[in-house]
């Protein structure tokens, strides 16, 4: 099976590995004797996913970002290991399409001839209000 990212992307399920380990936090015996935590690992530099995609995930500066190229994500907000696992999967799914996201170029734009007539007016009566708060001379 696959986690799908977009109609061009797709990440092999057998690349990410996934380790229950006990959640952190108030839950009483709950939290001591069941390990519920998912923690979830994907090497990005040694995956299957197309070079350019690798090479846009591995600039994105985030913690979960290790030097050598592994993703690492704890998910523990829920009780189930169930529910845990499928948030670090919604979680990666999340990270991987807001770092691939291209912007959008800029387009430069010029200021219109009334914005600049505005700007030098208001320029004019600043100006004026500034002089007339100085002192006289006699």
């Amino acid at each position: 099976m696959n986690l799908v990212i977009n109609n061009n992307l797709y990440i092999n399920s057998e690349e990410l590995e996934f380790t229950a380990i006990r959640a952190q936090g108030a839950g009483g015996q709950n939290v001591n004797k069941v390990s519920s935590a998912i923690h979830l690992r994907w090497d990005i530099k040694n995956s299957s996913i197309p070079e350019h995609y690798k090479e846009k995930l591995l600039a994105v500066k985030d913690s979960r970002l290790t030097a050598n190229g592994e993703f690492i994500l704890k998910a523990q907000t829920h009780r189930t290991q169930a529910r845990n696992r499928d948030d670090a999967i919604n979680r990666l799914k999340a990270f991987v399409e807001s770092a691939i996201k291209t912007q959008k170029k800029r387009i430069k734009t010029r200021p219109t001839l009334g914005s600049k007539k505005r700007r030098l007016e208001s320029k004019k009566r600043n100006q004026q209000k500034k002089s007339l708060r100085a002192k006289l001379k006699y």
